[in-house]
């Protein structure tokens, strides 16, 4: 810090959340002092965050996410390295820092300054802006991982329909535009009508409705509908998509909003041979994330990309936690922290 011309003692702007004097987790704009930070290798100036899932659990006093409070949130990051104790990275260096334990019980993105390992930090690549990765942000990073797992497996976009549930959120509207970018026929799952023209704006060629993936037959297979799928749901969701996918297709899942419960037939695994694979961005192996992130910024990025996104001011950040908590938000959040 004192290489960095800055006296440990000094503030910066921040959201912290903390419990009041009911045991209540309330979310306020104040000031963080940088000896509060941890000591890890690489201060840095954010310009940018994203509004993440984690993110409103952590607002909302989750033990499972953040243990201690006060606390800043902000699992996502992007800005300016002004302190670097390594080689590998110089002051004035354009980074992100997506997952592991940034904005848990680290202090997140929702500050001006965070101060984070160098092994989970990525340098920003060159044919995207700051502003560009905090918009694709941990959400894109997720979506991008399930694509990568779908090529992989051999999924061929000139013959492959696939699904995406819960496809109006933050990870499911990256999906769909990501994959209609790689020439993928999209179907898209939501319960929320007011989305179906968003939807079709960003690549969805076939929208259905939640209760379409709630099948409660208690049929051991049903009727092929698409050769891999997305689910951000969970739950009986996961089942009928299980249920409904081609013989050797793949399913990866990274959520469970309808709950963490899975109960399914073995039918979809030993007649169809059908892939189950968990998707968990957050402690991604470097050299896997860079290989990801090279996919985004090459192949995968959205041309959509600006009309996904909503730009919100760090004070604004409350009331945009209680909107995800409520379920109310559509496509992606980004914080704008400092210029």
């Amino acid at each position: 810090m004192k290489q960095s011309g800055i006296n440990r003692s000094e503030t910066f702007e921040a959201l912290i959340v903390e419990q009041d004097e009911h045991g209540r987790f309330v979310s306020r704009i104040g000031r963080r002092r940088f000896d509060e930070l941890p000591e890890h290798g690489l201060l840095i100036k954010v310009n940018y965050s994203g509004l993440n899932y984690k993110d409103a659990l952590s607002a909302s006093g989750h033990k499972g996410i953040t243990r201690k409070y006060p606390h800043t949130p902000g699992i996502d990051a992007a800005g300016v390295v002004v302190h670097s104790d390594t080689d590998r990275f110089r002051n004035g260096d354009e980074v992100i820092v997506t997952g592991y334990d940034l904005g848990m019980n680290t202090s997140g993105g929702f500050a001006t300054y965070i101060c984070v390992p160098p092994d989970w930090t990525v340098r920003k690549p060159d044919n995207l802006t700051l502003l560009e990765c905090m918009s694709i942000g941990t959400s894109g990073f997720t979506a991008a991982s399930a694509i990568y797992e779908f090529i992989k497996h051999g999924t061929n976009p000139c013959e492959s329909k696939v699904l995406v549930s819960g496809a109006s959120g933050a990870v499911g509207s990256m999906a769909v535009a990501m994959l209609s970018k790689a020439g993928y026929k999209v179907t898209a799952s939501t319960g929320k009508p007011e989305a179906t023209e968003f939807l079709r704006r960003i690549g969805a060629s076939e929208i259905i409705g939640r209760e379409d993936l709630n099948d409660t037959s208690g049929k051991g297979l049903l009727p092929v509908r698409w050769h891999a799928a997305l689910d951000t749901v969970g739950g009986n969701t996961l089942s009928t998509v299980l249920l409904s996918t081609a013989e050797r297709g793949i399913v990866a899942n990274c959520g469970m909003i309808a709950s963490s419960k899975l109960e399914v037939p073995v039918f979809p695994f030993i007649l169809r041979a059908v892939r189950l694979i968990g998707i968990a961005a957050a402690e991604t192996p470097m050299e896997r994330r860079l290989e990801l992130w090279n996919l985004i910024s090459n192949t995968l990025k959205p041309d959509c990309l600006d009309e996904m996104i909503r730009i919100v001011p760090l004070h604004d950040v409350p009331s945009a936690l209680s909107a995800m908590i409520n379920g109310s938000l559509q496509g992606k959040v980004v914080i704008k922290i400092s210029a």
